[in-house]
């Protein structure tokens, strides 16, 4: 159950086996099924997400009902709504699971004790928040006067799970393209 857990902590730091249980010990397994909310729009977010198994992806929904997808997280990564779980106001987006999921998670207050008391702990925190920031970075930077099919190139290159295991609806509304395009463009690569 913590294999994937241990092995990424592992890979990021030199931790001694007594910190990594303590680790451990503050996460627990959630199962949930597909397209499972788990942070609502307006609701304080209060748990970070490891993903053992599935996908995680944040959204938010424009004045008209459709969804606009912002992030997308697969197995062997953390995901939550970060501002909220940060500042502990109502998120402005939803965080959901779109594949029937395996998730480690761990509540706030014990993921800050770990952070202040491990610095291990403290540092991979660092680096997620760095990935998400440099992930965030290239999208936005990498999309600027990109058209669709640049968009899809760019996909491909730097986040190709998109195109294999999340619908064209979702991706499509992650790269700020129709549905039909999407399709149309995959059709020709």
């Amino acid at each position: 159950m913590y294999s994937l857990l241990e092995k990424f902590i592992r890979s990021k730091s030199d931790i001694s086996t007594e910190k990594l249980e303590k680790i451990k010990s503050y996460f627990s397994l959630v199962t949930t099924n597909r397209n499972e909310i788990l942070v609502q729009y307006d609701q304080v977010c209060k748990y970070y997400y490891f993903i053992n198994k599935g996908c995680i992806r944040l959204f938010t929904t424009t004045k008209e009902g459709a969804d606009s997808s912002r992030y997308f997280a697969f197995e062997g990564n953390f995901a939550t709504a970060l501002p909220s779980f940060i500042d502990q106001k109502p998120a402005n987006e939803y965080l959901q699971t779109i594949e029937k999921s395996e998730l480690l998670c761990i509540h706030r207050r014990d993921f800050y004790h770990l952070a202040e008391t491990i610095p291990e702990f403290a540092k991979i925190y660092t680096e997620i928040l760095e990935l998400g920031f440099i992930i965030a970075q290239k999208r936005i930077y990498g999309f600027q006067g990109f058209d669709a099919l640049e968009k899809v190139k760019w996909l491909i290159e730097y986040q190709p799970k998109l195109l294999l295991r999340v619908s064209n609806k979702m991706v499509a509304s992650y790269l700020g393209v129709s549905p039909s395009t999407l399709s149309r463009i995959k059709s020709k690569l």
